[in-house]
């Protein structure tokens, strides 16, 4: 049974804008440190940020939380399985807040194209 359905949508110079002002202190802020060596190995690390971007607020909007004092960005990482498909491991409250709405996993799906990436999420009971 479906618990949780979220979607969500970056244009990519967003993320441009945010890490050229901002830089290491915002990739430190909403990535994990796999998360970060993955983007940062990528010959366009703004697609890659922006896509991780959009899957942990498609994660947290599957919740019903977004991001905040119950799910922060790090709770939510986005792992690549040995396939290249991309998942979902949860950290701390992320992992507290899949068992307290008897959840048992995250389903993830992100694309990307050279302005927008974009993520679903859902969470199986």
């Amino acid at each position: 049974m479906i618990l949780g359905l979220g979607i969500d949508l970056v244009e990519v110079t967003r993320i441009e804008r945010a890490l050229a002002r901002f830089g290491p202190r915002f990739l430190s802020r909403i990535l994990c440190e796999k998360e970060l060596a993955y983007c940062q190995s990528q010959s366009a690390p703004a697609k890659s940020v922006a896509s991780r971007f959009a899957a942990k607020e498609a994660v947290s909007k599957a919740f019903g939380t977004g991001i905040g004092a119950e799910l922060g960005w790090k709770n939510i990482e986005v792992v690549r399985l040995a396939s290249g498909q991309p998942s979902v491991e949860l950290h701390g409250a992320g992992v507290d807040l899949l068992k307290s709405r008897g959840g048992r996993k995250v389903h993830l799906s992100i694309t990307h194209t050279g302005g927008h990436a974009a993520a679903v999420a859902v969470i199986e009971d």
